[in-house]
């Protein structure tokens, strides 16, 4: 996959606010748990844009967000909770993309997806 060109601006935000003051891994989680909690505008529409073996999710279906997964089941990955057929469960976010969300919403999926390297741009 190739190399996405460095995002002064989307850098500069999530090191002066989602990381700030994280010395560890489980404290840059943290940072990003409270940053999506807080921009992320629940509930909203996303589509599947990634395969996951841990999700019964296909690329391509559209899902309804409901809020975040519980802290504890975010210190490695932030998951979303989702509604799906007649379930609520959790769907890693980076599997996900914004579907017609507002503006702050899209940025913070944009960041995390920046953040690990995913592929927002699939479109």
């Amino acid at each position: 996959m190739p190399h996405k060109p460095r995002d002064e601006e989307r850098e500069e935000r999530i090191t002066m606010e989602i990381i700030v003051d994280a010395y560890d891994a489980e404290e840059q989680a943290m940072g990003w748990y409270y940053y999506l909690d807080g921009k992320l505008q629940f509930p909203f529409t996303a589509r599947c844009v990634t395969q996951r073996a841990i999700s019964p999710l296909n690329v391509g279906e559209e899902v309804k967000v409901v809020g975040m997964a519980p802290i504890e089941e975010c210190d490695h990955e932030m998951f979303m909770m989702i509604k799906w057929k007649s379930r609520t469960f959790g769907v890693p976010l980076i599997a996900l993309q914004g579907v017609d969300v507002d503006e702050e919403t899209q940025e913070a999926m944009e960041d995390w997806h920046y953040w690990v390297g995913g592929d927002e741009d699939d479109e």
